[in-house]
């Protein structure tokens, strides 16, 4: 899983906050204003390593790649801890105080800048040279990601995700609608173009009027056109506005990554929030109050919402619900003519306090390679950053009877943009969370994100 889950988001950005003022300082002897660029040894690599990640999902796969991983190198065990996204980065910024953290780590491109200047990463360009390890090896534009304002390297890419729409056939083909039809969808932030009447179309009340029709009740909705997936995404929207919003030429920041200055002041980002939240108003989308706490996937597979846009992490579990027979189509065409998706991408990285470093930057070695990545392709969970795990992922996929193109024709069409990179990614969670909440839930106009985007730049100063 690639999202970033907004509630506990800002619980870990707090503490990574507290980690900033403590100088974050280790009990393993972390580095507090850098990290070591001296290429390590691998050769001599031995012992244990302990490797975290958050996705269940993945961790048979991975645990196939740690057991070949020990086969090639019998002097060397990888132990692997699975935590809920709940816990996990909270478990990965006190353990950096505590000097409890693992060894190697899932890391997530809205973390590591913050853990760069905490010093808290180990910068691995010396020791890939040395050991002649490729970056060049990966989906374009990935390998880039990892790289530093120092220009120093900071994790190997694992996998990447994109944003397509997940619907229920039985309930499009109740309301007359072909699988065609949700293939070429077209938006605009004005009047939501043919994707706001499917979405009209697809909503039912308790008397079975759908949206579009006369007499509809909004106040009565027994199916939703369109899901909220968790919340209104705060200052990213991964899965909830991104791929609206990308489409009208708006970018977050001025450059990405490390870009200095944020663009939430820009009509196109508020033209698309006021969209987003006239969805509710209209009955349309379940409002923000209601799917809080809530899991937007389970109530897809409940069949209270037609559709929701949700990232590739999630095929496994949308195919999953007993009883519903799931399809897939990619996001609507938005007003520059293009399709959009945000374009995230996982990666491997070494605590810069591991007191096993040859054995855990070796371990990263091996979780870069298509050795690995090919198996966690054809475990059929996440798609891969090495190309050929990528097809094999596709293969899996396909060989489950789903067809995952509408999320890789993202990646072959270049129409993916970046997760914004930059620094203060905690600090403009915890200004923009309740900022876009607050227009979501009608306590505020789209307007009012121009103070709170006033306040993210004061942030660069």
């Amino acid at each position: 899983m690639s999202k970033l889950n907004p509630a506990k988001a800002l619980v870990a950005s707090l503490v990574a906050a507290a980690l900033a003022l403590t100088g974050c300082s280790s009990s393993s002897g972390a580095a507090t204003g850098g990290s070591s660029s001296d290429a390590i040894d691998t050769s001599t690599a031995t012992g244990d390593v302990s490797y975290w990640l958050w996705d269940s999902n993945q961790q048979p796969a991975y645990q196939q790649c740690a057991d070949a991983f020990h086969t090639a190198n019998p002097n060397v065990t990888v132990k692997i801890s699975q935590y809920s996204w709940d816990d996990y980065w909270t478990k990965i910024t006190t353990g950096f105080v505590a000097g409890t953290a693992p060894d190697v780590f899932t890391n997530h491109l809205s973390k590591y800048p913050e853990f760069v200047t905490q010093g808290q990463l180990l910068a691995l360009d010396s020791t890939l040279a040395k050991d002649g390890v490729s970056t060049s090896n990966f989906q374009a534009g990935l390998s880039d990601l990892w790289v530093g304002q120092d220009g120093k390297r900071y994790g190997l890419p694992k996998d990447f995700d994109t944003v397509a729409i997940f619907y229920n056939k039985a309930l499009t083909k109740a309301a007359g609608v072909a699988d065609s039809d949700l293939a070429n969808l077209t938006w605009n932030p004005t009047d939501g173009g043919t994707y706001e009447k499917m979405i009209a179309h697809l909503t039912v009340d308790a008397n079975g009027k759908r949206g579009d029709e006369a007499g509809f009740d909004k106040t009565k909705v027994k199916v939703y056109g369109l899901g909220l997936d968790g919340g209104s995404g705060g200052g990213n929207g991964q899965t909830q506005w991104s791929m609206y919003s990308g489409t009208t030429g708006w970018n977050f920041t001025d450059k990405n990554p490390w870009g200095t200055k944020y663009n939430y002041d820009k009509p196109e980002f508020q033209n698309t929030i006021t969209w987003m939240r006239s969805l509710i108003e209209k009955g349309y989308m379940p409002t923000l109050e209601s799917v809080t706490g809530q899991s937007s996937a389970d109530t897809y597979g409940a069949g209270k919402t037609a559709m929701i846009t949700n990232g590739s992490w999630m095929i496994n579990q949308m195919f999953s619900y007993k009883g519903v027979d799931t399809g897939l189509a990619p996001t609507p065409t938005g007003t520059s003519g293009k399709r959009s998706s945000m374009y995230n991408g996982l990666a491997d990285s070494v605590w810069n306090g591991s007191k096993n470093k040859p054995a855990a930057v070796k371990w990263v070695e091996y979780l870069g390679s298509a050795a690995c990545q090919d198996v966690i392709g054809k475990s059929g969970v996440v798609f891969p950053a090495i190309p050929s795990g990528t097809t094999a992922a596709q293969a899996a996929f396909k060989a489950k009877g789903i067809d995952v193109t509408p999320f890789l024709t993202q990646v072959t069409d270049k129409t993916t943009f970046l997760f914004p990179i930059t620094d203060n990614a905690s600090q403009v969670t915890a200004i923009m969370q309740p900022a876009v909440d607050a227009v979501f839930t009608g306590k505020a106009k789209a307007d009012s994100l121009t103070a709170a985007n006033a306040q993210v730049n004061a942030l660069f100063k």
